[in-house]
C-alpha cells in the first residue's frame, strides 16, 4: 500500500536522477529562452544584450537536446509532455538564431551563419580561459579562429575589439607552445575579449556591419 504521506520519487537508481536532472535543465532553458524573447519584444532589454543571452541559450539548448535525444524525440514532443506554454521560445528554437539576425535587412543567410560561428567562437574562447586554459597551445588555435571570423564582417577593422585580439594573437604567436601566460594577463585577455564581444553585438545591432 502507498501512503499518502510518503514522497513519490521520479527515479530510483542513479542513472534515472540524471537522466531528470538533464530534462529539468532543458525545461529551465526553455523557460529561460521564453522569458528573454517577451522581454526583447516588449523593449525591456536592448538588441546588444539580447543578442548574447539569446545565442548562448540556443547553444545550451543544442547541447543539452544532444543529452537527452534517447528521451526526447523532438522539441514539440518535450514540450507537450510537460504541458509548456512557451511559443516564444518554439520559435526562436525553430529558427536557430535570434531575432536580431532573423529581422535584419542586411544579413542574408551566409551572414547569419557567421553570426551565430562567431558567438559561438566567443564563449568556447571565453569558457577556456575561465576554465584556467593558459598553455598557448591551449589558446592560440581557438583565438586564432575567432580573429578569423570576427574580419568577415565589413567595418570590423575599425572596431576596437579587434586590435585587442590580434594584439594578444602576437604575443601568442611568441610564445613557445607550453608556455602559459600569467594569471594577470588571462585576466586582461579576458576582459578585452568580453569587450569585444559586446562591441560585436552592438555593431550589428546597430546595423554597422554586414557579411562581407
Amino acid at each position: 500500500m502507498l501512503s499518502l504521506d510518503e514522497e513519490v520519487r521520479l527515479y530510483t537508481t542513479n542513472p534515472e536522477r540524471e537522466k531528470y536532472s538533464l530534462l529539468a535543465t532543458l525545461f529551465g532553458i526553455i523557460v529561460a529562452l521564453d522569458y528573454l524573447e517577451r522581454a526583447y519584444v516588449r523593449d525591456a532589454i536592448t538588441a546588444a544584450e539580447y543578442s548574447p543571452a539569446c545565442t548562448r541559450l540556443l547553444s545550451q539548448y543544442m547541447t543539452m537536446l544532444k543529452l537527452v535525444k534517447d528521451s526526447v524525440p523532438s522539441i514539440e514532443q518535450f514540450m507537450s509532455r510537460y504541458n509548456m506554454d512557451n511559443p516564444a521560445a518554439l520559435h526562436r528554437i525553430q529558427v536557430g538564431v535570434p531575432a536580431t539576425v532573423e529581422h535584419s535587412s542586411e544579413a542574408g543567410p551566409e551572414t547569419g551563419k557567421w553570426i551565430a560561428e562567431t558567438t559561438q567562437n566567443f564563449i568556447t574562447f571565453m569558457d577556456a580561459l575561465k576554465l584556467r586554459l593558459r598553455a598557448k597551445d591551449q589558446l592560440h588555435p581557438i583565438l586564432q579562429e575567432l580573429v578569423t571570423g570576427y574580419a568577415r564582417f565589413k567595418g570590423s577593422k575599425d572596431w576596437e575589439g579587434r586590435s585587442r585580439m590580434v594584439g594578444w594573437l602576437i604575443t601568442l604567436n611568441g610564445m613557445k607552445a607550453s608556455e602559459e601566460i600569467t594569471e594577470e594577463q588571462s585576466r586582461q585577455l579576458l576582459f578585452d575579449v568580453d569587450h569585444a564581444y559586446a562591441e560585436f553585438f552592438r555593431s550589428l545591432s546597430g546595423g554597422k556591419s554586414d557579411g562581407s
